[in-house]
């Protein structure tokens, strides 16, 4: 005899049923509630992840000023930087800032420069050196990265959520089930378990 197969009926918690509790009435809007907090949560979230990092690549580039400096000692002793695919190397530099004032910090030059040397330099809005800006292509890239991490993150909470409502709602469930065996058993005169 070949098994028998229960057909799935889909979307049973929405149809009615004289079976259907109240607690899977509440499972129903948690889940449907979820998925629409996931799909909307997460794109806003991304987006508004993807403008931060986008002002942000924006307020970096409009402070930040390319300035010549001159080196003040020989490069070629220094130990390379731990960046792998950057060779450049650690040595101390002075400049002038627009205000006149002169500034002395160590910048990242190329290896075996001598001390004379004219290099260029980014500095930000209190003259203090930098990173050099984002390119349009990076902040676009940091800014897509950005956004679908950020959603990503967001759905990911919102489905954690709804997993622990629902772990709770089944809780419930299980404890109503078991004091509904207790009342039945009892009335046939005999212990279940």
């Amino acid at each position: 005899m070949a098994g028998s197969r229960c057909a799935r009926v889909r979307l049973w918690r929405w149809r009615r049923n004289p079976l259907k509790r109240p607690s899977d009435v509440i499972e129903a809007w948690v889940v449907l509630a979820g998925w629409v907090l996931i799909l909307v949560g997460s794109l806003i979230a991304g987006l508004v992840a993807a403008a931060a990092v986008e002002r942000s690549a924006e307020r970096q580039r409009a402070e930040s000023r390319e300035v010549p400096a001159v080196l003040v000692e020989d490069a070629e002793d220094r130990l390379p930087s731990r960046v792998g695919t950057d060779h450049r190397v650690w040595a101390t530099v002075r400049w002038t800032s627009t205000d006149g004032s002169t500034h002395t910090d160590e910048a990242r030059v190329t290896p075996r420069s001598r001390a004379g040397t004219t290099v260029t330099v980014w500095t930000d809005g209190n003259g203090q050196i930098t990173a050099a800006p984002l390119t349009e292509g990076e902040t676009q890239l940091h800014a897509t990265w950005g956004g679908v991490l950020a959603g990503a993150g967001t759905g990911g909470l919102v489905w954690g959520a709804v997993w622990m409502v629902r772990l709770g709602l089944e809780r419930h469930r299980m404890a109503l089930w078991a004091a509904e065996w207790e009342r039945i058993s009892t009335r046939w005169g005999r212990k279940t378990g």
